[in-house]
């Protein structure tokens, strides 16, 4: 079966991170760009693939992939010679897979209630992430050491919550842009060729 990975992309969607995942891992791609306004990612020939019909979504060896965080593992997995995850039996996998569930499972939803002003739930409500404020709080302690989620190694769990803090501080989240942890952060994963080669070729 094909290497290549057939990626569904629209750059005004999570596939950004995606597409950066796929420039980090230096795998072979290649791009199906889906008009949103032509509603292509609701033809019935994409909701077979993903009946979601969202984006991103990579197949890759006919397996198909949704959810950008689990692209992003899937992706570090497939191919380990980039070294953007710890290998199996690294006690250091624990800390990488914190952050990536961190990532989908509380850093995401708290921006988008705080973005979209739902109100804040009930201090003893069952509300996955707590509060949007203990959110940032745990990430900033996790960065402040520095200089990756996982000290001196780079990961596919910064392209990940990179992304989000970049994506969340330029449409004005509260508490991140403009704090020297989150910006310096920021400024570092921002600044790799692989970044830049993914935004280039939006």
């Amino acid at each position: 079966m094909s290497e290549e990975i057939t990626f569904y992309h629209n750059p005004r969607s999570r596939a950004q991170m995606a597409h950066w995942m796929l420039e980090e891992a230096a795998a072979p791609y290649k791009t199906i760009i889906l008009d949103f306004e032509k509603g292509e990612h609701k033809t019935p020939e994409f909701l077979a693939i993903n009946p979601m019909g969202k984006l991103p979504t990579i197949v890759h060896r006919g397996t198909v992939v949704t959810e950008t965080g689990a692209i992003i593992a899937y992706l570090a997995d497939a191919f380990p010679e980039a070294g953007l995850a710890p290998a199996m039996g690294d006690a250091a996998r624990g800390t990488y897979f914190r952050w990536l569930f961190f990532g989908a499972g509380c850093l995401e939803p708290a921006i988008l209630d705080k973005m979209l002003k739902r109100p804040d739930a009930e201090p003893k409500a069952a509300i996955g992430y707590g509060s949007y404020e203990d959110v940032l709080s745990t990430l900033k302690d996790a960065l402040t050491p520095g200089p990756y989620l996982l000290g001196s190694l780079f990961s596919a769990a910064d392209v990940y919550i990179g992304s989000q803090i970049n994506w969340a501080g330029m449409f004005g989240a509260p508490g991140l842009k403009g704090d020297p942890v989150f910006d310096a952060y920021v400024a570092r994963v921002t600044d790799r060729p692989a970044y830049k080669r993914a935004m280039a070729g939006m």
